[in-house]
């Protein structure tokens, strides 16, 4: 059973080794062989063409004979419904089943078959998911609109900047692959960063 791992982190400053090393782990014990691990820092709420690791891995297991594709939970493909649905209906067309460890469940059943049970669980779980998020979103502007009814002000103080090793540390994703001799362009593809993140980090490298 040869498997890739997904997983994705919406900050820098998260980290996807916990759900690799847990997800191996797993793999180990049902005795499937991790091929390819794919690991990107961009958030869930992107669209799939707006996310390169992303499309990296669908086009590697189209090629590469993969049989399941194992994330850690739902919200690590993705928190925008549609976009999720999309992914699961792309690997189901090419038999290929997503394993969700935190639910146990798998999309398709041993004979490649669409698992109805999965699939009912899947869509209720990322309209779920993408509800939490824009009551999240809908509180916090909320609040900021209070703050700012009141006086308050939102955003950086006046001659606020960051220093050179905060932002480095904000973006090791950018300076892991400027380091490897990496393009711009590539960069971009790569982290999903813009043009002016990238060149801004590449010009604090050379200093």
């Amino acid at each position: 059973m040869r498997v890739v791992i997904q997983s994705r982190v919406s900050t820098i400053v998260q980290e996807n080794k916990r759900q690799i090393d847990e997800l191996k782990d797993y793999a180990s014990k049902k005795g499937w062989e991790v091929v390819k691990v794919f690991e990107e820092t961009i958030s869930g709420a992107k669209k799939n063409d707006e996310r390169p690791v992303l499309k990296e891995m669908i086009d590697y297991i189209k090629i590469n004979k993969i049989d399941k594709v194992l994330c850690w939970e739902l919200s690590r493909i993705g928190r925008n419904s549609l976009e999720v649905l999309k992914t699961i209906q792309l690997l189901n067309e090419n038999y290929i089943s997503l394993f969700i460890k935190n639910y146990n469940i798998e999309t398709l059943n041993e004979r490649g078959e669409v698992n109805p049970l999965s699939q009912f669980m899947v869509q209720i779980l990322t309209s779920v998911s993408e509800m939490e998020r824009t009551q999240i979103r809908s509180r916090i502007k909320s609040g900021y609109d209070s703050y700012r009814k009141n006086g308050g002000k939102v955003g950086r103080k006046v001659g606020y900047s960051k220093d050179k090793e905060t932002l480095l540390g904000q973006h090791k994703d950018i300076v892991k692959y400027l380091r490897q001799g990496q393009s711009v362009r590539n960069v971009m593809k790569l982290t999903g960063k813009s043009s002016g993140t990238v060149q801004k980090i590449k010009k604090l490298l050379s200093c």
